[in-house]
């Protein structure tokens, strides 16, 4: 049996309950060891193997899987974040679909999450933004063409950026280009959850150069939009004015 798992954003503390049971149960831990903190690792029993997937192949990861599995062991395929989201976990799937190997996803908390909590942001606000675009800068990996940043930018609703902190001034083109203002609220969040997570709040025009001052290259989520801003509506649903199916309006 193989379980993929997601570690959580960073902190050792955030991985989901099921998550760290099962951890505890592996024969076999295979990690993103350039994403996962290796705190999760303290959650593993003795004489579990463990590999570090930063330098393997698909083919090596599924040969381990394979390997374990003939040995009648469990497999937990520990991915950063939410498996759901950057994981590259629908290759694993189907390579292990094609071998009978079964399997089970325990999803986690992803970092874009992580990101708001550090933030002290909530990413939906009346009459602010009540959407969430999650995605990436196109670089050595291409993005469909409709995924483009500057289309997506023309929405100007909350958007969070993985995978894009080393392209900052092509970021910044490409928002700009497709219709947020210069000095729309933004924000830099680097490790978040980890001990040594850092906030950079800026505005779209001062991204790249904001990411340049405090040397952040890696390891950070891009936020942006109005969410960052002070001005937003009060919600209808705590509203005494606001009758809904659980109480009546007392003004």
């Amino acid at each position: 049996m193989v379980h993929f798992i997601g570690a959580g954003p960073g902190g050792a503390d955030l991985i989901t309950v099921r998550g760290a049971r099962l951890l505890g149960e592996a024969d076999v831990i295979i990690y993103a060891g350039s994403l996962v903190n290796p705190a999760l690792l303290d959650y593993k029993k003795e004489g579990c193997q463990v590999y570090d997937s930063a330098s393997m192949t698909l083919e090596q990861v599924i040969e381990v899987m394979k390997a374990a599995e003939e040995r009648g062991g469990v497999t937990v395929r520990l991915h950063t974040g939410d498996p759901s989201l950057y994981g590259a976990i629908r290759e694993q799937m189907d390579e292990l679909d094609a071998l009978g190997i079964p399997y089970d996803v325990t999803p986690g908390v992803s970092s874009f999450s992580g990101a708001a909590a550090a933030l002290n942001a909530e990413y939906t606000l009346p009459e602010v933004s009540q959407s969430v675009i999650i995605t990436r800068m196109a670089g050595r990996t291409p993005v469909p063409e409709g995924e483009r940043l500057r289309k997506l930018a023309s929405h100007g609703c909350t958007m969070v950026l993985f995978l894009s902190t080393g392209l900052l001034e092509q970021v910044e083109e490409e928002l700009l280009a497709g219709g947020y203002a210069p000095d729309t609220p933004a924000a830099i969040v680097y490790k978040a959850t980890w001990p040594e997570e850092k906030v950079f709040r800026c505005t779209v025009s001062t991204l790249a150069k904001t990411a340049r001052k405090n040397k952040i290259a890696k390891t950070a989520l891009i936020t942006i939009g109005h969410f960052l801003g002070d001005d937003y509506e009060r919600s209808k649903l705590y509203d005494p004015a606001f009758t809904h199916e659980f109480r009546e309006a007392s003004r």
